[in-house]
């Protein structure tokens, strides 16, 4: 099923801010503004933007709770989606800037940045809820890796993360038992 542009893009940005603390090397992505600032603009953020570690800290505890997505079943995303609607003040109205067409934005252009993601990503969740399609949400198949990912895929196919190479990883580790099963026939 092909959803809005907008609701994909902000998926994407959902899970990329989840996996900023899921690295297997151990370090968290989003530890200075400069970070923040970083995730703002590759993911076109709007609105108000501090910039200072107030912002930080408030966006790292929304990363938190979009992270909590991707360990909840369809009902209880739903209830989730709910509470950070409502938290974030969430209003939803459509836009159009840039070279975006129409889309939504869900709180007013003051908000703080924490309540942006928090509104934009429940909006994105929210079209998997209602369409039933939660499953494209899941977490790496590699064993030690607990990245989140998006599958949007059309034959749903996707298995690994983007965030730690965990597909490679696990191409060459096949290759490897398939040469030495090969080589101990």
């Amino acid at each position: 099923m092909p959803f809005a542009h907008d609701t994909e893009a902000n998926l994407r940005a959902a899970a990329d801010l989840v996996n900023t603390a899921r690295r297997l090397d151990g370090t968290d992505a989003l530890t200075t503004p400069e970070d923040l600032r970083a995730f703002r603009t590759r993911w076109r953020y709007t609105g108000r933007h501090d910039g200072d570690a107030a912002e930080l800290a408030a966006v790292r505890r929304a990363r938190t709770r979009v992270g909590a997505l991707w360990a909840a079943d369809r009902d209880a995303a739903a209830d989730q989606v709910n509470a950070m609607l409502r938290d974030a003040d969430a209003v939803p109205s459509l836009a159009r800037h840039d070279h975006m067409d129409w889309h939504l934005h869900a709180t007013a252009d003051d908000a703080p940045l924490a309540s942006v993601v928090l509104a934009e990503t429940a909006l994105a969740a929210a079209d998997l809820v209602r369409s039933d399609e939660w499953d494209r949400m899941g977490t790496c198949a590699a064993e030690d890796c607990d990245a989140v990912l998006l599958d949007l895929s059309r034959n749903r196919s996707r298995r690994f993360c983007d965030v730690n190479g965990c597909a490679n990883r696990a191409h060459v580790a096949a290759y490897r038992a398939r040469r030495a099963a090969r080589t101990d026939a």
